[in-house]
């Protein structure tokens, strides 16, 4: 099995080396990385300049551009993968989170390559226990080889910072969401000149059994699959009928 790996921390980022050294043991691993953090770059692209690679001491291609150039000019210019793997992220992609996210981008982007598709996040700050989430994500593609995913869907991953005897198991869950985030924050530079800030995440609002949220507050691995179709589908039949024969 050949697999394309990359994230949206950066190609320096430990997460992705971890990931790397245990995906080595079952498949031939390319890294293609942005070569700086480029967290919440969603699934943006470099239009307006030219996209540049470098391939590092240990292998990595570090590529001047977002996740989602990455496993673009990957796929088309490097290697031809059978799965494209993102992670593993420092912090959560859960519920909202993952319309923001540039590691759920990537695999996205390998999805939208024909690819199947795996982004991977380890739910705490203090990245202590990788280790965890790439053994989660080794066995869970030791089981894609029986199991194929669905064509229109990826799969996003998230793993308490905990370690592995500690992980009570794995549930298969659906996203849930925050209450909206906090209000923009606003301080100074040295200078005395305002200088703006993302506030910090809301509270989440739909967290009960069954959500990604939930498996982590309570020492599970979640495992969502997602679907890039945003078509609202239950909203088709109603919306026809008041838009009648609207001419513009």
């Amino acid at each position: 099995m050949k697999i394309l790996l990359s994230n949206d921390d950066g190609v320096h980022a430990l997460g992705i080396k971890v990931l790397h050294d245990e995906l080595a043991k079952i498949a031939e691993v390319t890294v293609v990385a942005p070569d700086r953090n480029c967290s919440g770059a969603s699934n943006s692209l470099t239009l307006m300049n030219p996209l540049r690679i470098q391939t590092l001491d240990n292998g990595f291609i570090s590529v001047n551009g977002t996740p989602t150039d990455s496993v673009h000019l990957g796929i088309s210019q490097l290697v031809t993968p059978d799965l494209v793997v993102a992670g593993i992220n420092c912090g959560a992609n859960l519920g909202d989170d993952t319309l923001y996210s540039g590691t759920v981008a990537a695999a996205t982007e390998g999805r939208h390559m024909g690819m199947p598709a795996i982004a991977v996040s380890l739910v705490g700050q203090s990245e202590q226990n990788y280790q965890t989430a790439a053994v989660v994500t080794a066995k869970f593609i030791q089981r894609l080889r029986s199991h194929p995913l669905a064509v229109d869907q990826i799969i996003n991953i998230n793993v308490p910072d905990i370690p592995l005897s500690e992980l009570k198991g794995v549930k298969v869950t659906r996203l849930g969401n925050r209450h909206k985030a906090e209000m923009m924050e606003k301080t100074q530079d040295p200078w005395q000149r305002d200088i703006y800030w993302y506030g910090r995440l809301g509270q989440e609002q739909d967290c009960g059994e069954g959500t990604d949220f939930h498996a982590i507050a309570n020492g599970y691995a979640s495992i969502t699959p997602l679907t890039v179709d945003m078509t609202a589908h239950d909203s088709l039949a109603s919306i026809t009928r008041w838009v009648g024969d609207l001419i513009i």
